[in-house]
């Protein structure tokens, strides 16, 4: 199991899994039903879903470039929930219909604006241990003590 699927990070992958599929049971039906509404909207929840899917899954899958497709993919999520959330405040015309990241995930409890904040803090939190390739929680230890810039 990688070190990142432990403790708040299970939570995190859990969290992960319940948007992937609240954003892709939502882009299916609004994309079978009424692309032609908003196919701008429909399209983003697409991509939220798909954005979902890959991070959860490198969160899961060990190893340092599935760790990276973690850092990138979570970024991306981070800019995407900032720069939806903003515009769907700025010009409700360019979404006249709501995607999982309008009002900055508002109609999921904020979640996707807290989401991508605590997954980055946790993958901070363990990119020493991911960059070494999972060791032993000894050696994690005294890399955490290290002060100064990541080598």
């Amino acid at each position: 199991m990688s070190s990142l699927a432990t403790g708040v990070g299970r939570v995190l992958i859990a969290v992960y899994g319940i948007l992937a599929l609240a954003a892709t049971g939502r882009s299916v039906v609004q994309i079978a039903e009424k692309f032609a509404f908003a196919p701008f909207s429909y399209t983003l929840s697409a991509v939220a879903a798909v954005v979902y899917i890959v991070a959860m899954v490198a969160l899961i899958v060990p190893g340092r470039s599935w760790y990276r497709v973690a850092c990138v993919t979570i970024v991306f999520e981070m800019t995407g929930v900032l720069v939806v959330g903003t515009l769907s405040l700025l010009d409700r015309q360019l979404f006249p219909d709501l995607t999982i990241w309008s009002y900055y995930g508002m109609g999921y409890a904020f979640a996707p604006l807290v989401l991508p904040i605590a997954g980055l803090w946790w993958l901070r939190k363990h990119h020493r241990i991911a960059a070494v390739g999972g060791a032993a929680p000894e050696r994690a230890a005294l890399d955490d003590q290290h002060v100064g810039p990541a080598e």
